[in-house]
């Protein structure tokens, strides 16, 4: 398990280089005391492992700018990718504070070793009013358009954005944003790919992925983020995945298969240096308490187009 004793650790991506894996993640100083002020001081920090299990902490990837910037508040969480001739491009949340209330946009660092990150002008994208909620509309804490996730596609770039859509319930319009680019200068934000009324109110953090010709989307939703009609069932919050027709979808997100419960949070599949795939996510909560740390991976595996986690964490629901 990483953790930090001086710091909450939740948020995470990771990046591997072909020699070692590199964990990006969230931080605040514990000297707030209270887990919940973390994320309006949350920087990006760095470690790295040969072996996601024992890590080596080395400088700080970045934190966020001074006043004014679409990223003066704090750093939230993104991903990372490499480019072609071995440079590495990051996407990242940047945010900022309207009258007390947080409103996300999207921005980019680059970097050619991994551990010096140089921040391109921004913001890249943020939510377009076309398709996507903003914070004037009143339904919502927040603006939400943040936890960009990359991936490159045979016509470009597309990035996965946690949003919510215009129109629907105040609590189930949880959507797929999506922006794209074909040159990694000009990005474009595209309409949803998925329609509100799901049964999710926001998907946090997603990760798009391919196995043997099967597409899965993993995303994180609490119960206090789950629309009334699907808490009424007895769901509870937690990691998620839901099957997909392609790397565009369309997505089966109302009928998403829950991996764990709220104990664990910001699930990802990380390969390990053989290429199998692990589960890694935060420590959460506990008896409704903030612990925070990100555990060790997990092994996962694919079993009638669903995610098995082979773990005896009580919080694994998806248990191989």
């Amino acid at each position: 398990m990483f953790s930090l004793p001086e710091a909450y650790v939740w948020d995470f991506w990771t990046a591997h280089d072909d020699e070692k894996h590199h964990l990006f993640f969230l931080y605040a100083s514990n000297a707030l005391h209270d887990p919940h002020a973390r994320h309006y001081r949350a920087g990006v920090g760095h470690a790295v492992s040969t072996d996601l299990r024992n890590w080596q902490r080395v400088e700080d990837a970045l934190v966020h700018s001074d006043p004014p910037a679409f990223d003066e508040q704090a750093i939230w969480t993104g991903s990372v990718a490499r480019l072609d001739g071995g440079s590495w491009l990051m996407a990242y949340t940047g945010t900022r504070l309207i009258e007390g209330k947080n409103v996300q946009s999207l921005g980019l660092a680059t970097s050619q070793d991994l551990l010096h990150w140089r921040r391109l002008p921004g913001p890249i994208a943020e939510a377009d009013p076309r398709w996507y909620e903003k914070l004037d509309d009143g339904t919502w804490h927040d603006e939400a358009f943040r936890d960009p996730w990359l991936l490159r596609l045979e016509d470009g770039w597309h990035l996965y954005v946690t949003a919510r859509a215009n129109h629907g319930a105040p609590d189930d319009r949880g959507v797929i944003g999506h922006v794209t680019s074909q040159d990694l200068q000009t990005w474009q934000v595209q309409p949803p790919l998925s329609e509100p009324g799901q049964g999710f109110g926001q998907l946090e953090v997603m990760q798009v992925l391919e196995r043997d010709g099967e597409w899965f989307l993993i995303f994180d939703c609490l119960a206090s983020d789950l629309a009334a009609e699907k808490v009424a069932t007895g769901t509870t919050g937690g990691v998620w995945c839901a099957r997909g027709k392609g790397p565009l979808g369309p997505w089966d997100v109302a009928g998403a298969q829950q991996l764990t419960d709220s104990s664990l949070y910001v699930g990802k599949v990380v390969e390990d240096s053989l290429g199998n795939w692990t589960f890694m996510a935060f420590r959460n909560e506990v008896d409704g308490k903030f612990v925070g740390g990100i555990t060790d991976p997990m092994p996962v595996h694919v079993r009638d187009g669903q995610l098995v986690i082979d773990s005896d964490d009580p919080g694994v629901l998806a248990r191989a």
